[in-house]
């Protein structure tokens, strides 16, 4: 079924403006969309696109949405669909980013800093949430374990490099099952991702190679590029301090769209306006890519026993890796009362299982009662 970009660039740009809350969201409203409102997709079709996106490397959600648009418009209905989810909550987390990394007033500095002490509990809820069905899925739990752990170890205390080991785990798990002894070309066909991976690394600017490896190589969702870009952006670079790189996460997530927007504060903080701009594109290119070109093979993709013998590796790393970044997230945070908000967080989404925009928003309003009674702020 062909439809026409003005619906596809309506349907897609409402997503965009109203997908507060992360994948699970998106994932919620397009199936709305496409499956029960409009009837554009069959409920198997879009089950079979979920699992698929899930085993692509970069931001799920973001691919799903360029998939079902491919799905009903074709390449013209991807770009046009993509673009209408991606750009609401890239112009709304540019404008925070100017204020944020600006010359803020002492009351968006408390509001920032509330957030930020939020973020490693978000990272930790965000990895603990995906250890269910990754675990349960897995073809050898010990290994499962072993990989999660490696990844959790190397995103605390290797920062940028954790890339490597999310690759290694996947590479490892190759070599255990040994899938390229089946007769399968589509599984021949998946090695040049890796290839291009470590060529892209020897030749990008700093920038570039940051977005990259956000949107090309941060297997398991958007909150694993957190330690991807974390080393590159505060310490390594110096584009950002350990306080500005928490407001960009926590405006990642309180923006709607993928949370893979974070890309674009670090950008900016980078190289500003365009800076962002070029980050975004580099960051959110590997998507629409890999599903123009190769949406019609995917369910091939899903079936190929070296693709799903790499992410049985990788996923579990990508997992650790989430939970692990809570740990230099959680030091980034320089104030007493940054804690406690953090312990605060801690419970509302862990134990209370309350949304992550109400904890950050709530975590932010803490800080600008901080900031006005002019309390400590880092």
């Amino acid at each position: 079924m062909t439809t026409s970009l003005a619906e596809i660039t309506r349907e897609w740009g409402r997503i965009g403006v109203i997908g507060f809350g992360g994948p699970p969201a998106h994932i919620r409203l397009l199936r709305e969309t496409v499956v029960e409102r409009r009837g554009w997709v069959e409920p198997e079709e879009f089950e079979d696109a979920i699992a698929t996106c899930n085993l692509l490397p970069g931001p799920s959600s973001t691919q799903l949405a360029i998939f079902t648009a491919w799905r009903v418009g074709g390449a013209r209905g991807a770009l046009v669909g993509g673009l209408a989810f991606i750009l609401p909550g890239l112009v709304m987390i540019l404008a925070l980013a100017a204020l944020f990394l600006g010359d803020p007033p002492a009351w968006v500095l408390g509001a920032g800093a509330g957030a930020g002490a939020a973020v490693a509990a978000v990272a930790v809820q965000a990895g603990w949430a995906l250890v269910p069905s990754s675990f349960e899925r897995t073809p050898s739990r010990p290994r499962w374990i072993v990989y999660a752990v490696i990844g959790t170890v190397a995103a605390a205390t290797t920062g940028a490099w954790v890339v490597l080991v999310l690759v290694g785990a996947g590479l490892v798990e190759v070599a255990m099952r040994r899938p390229w002894r089946t007769n399968s070309f589509q599984s021949v066909l998946t090695l040049p991702f890796l290839v291009q991976g470590g060529l892209t690394a020897a030749v990008a600017a700093p920038l570039a190679w940051t977005a990259f490896k956000v949107g090309a190589l941060s297997y398991g969702g958007g909150f694993v590029i957190i330690p991807l870009m974390q080393s590159d952006a505060v310490d390594r670079y110096g584009w950002m301090s350990d306080a500005e790189f928490l407001n960009a996460v926590a405006l990642g997530q309180i923006t709607p769209g993928p949370v893979v927007h974070t890309v674009a504060v670090v950008g900016f903080a980078a190289a500003g306006l365009l800076g962002a701009l070029g980050a975004v594109v580099i960051a959110f290119g590997p998507s629409f890519a890999m599903v123009i070109a190769g949406g019609r093979h995917f369910e091939a993709l899903r079936s190929s026993p070296l693709t799903r013998a790499f992410l049985d590796g990788a996923g579990p790393a990508a997992i650790g890796a989430i939970l692990g970044s809570a740990v230099p997230l959680a030091l980034a945070t320089s104030e007493w009362w940054q804690w406690v908000v953090l312990a605060a967080a801690g419970v509302l989404l862990l134990l209370l299982k309350r949304g992550v925009v109400l904890t950050l928003l709530l975590a932010a309003a803490v800080g600008v009662v901080v900031a006005v009674a002019g309390g400590p702020l880092p």
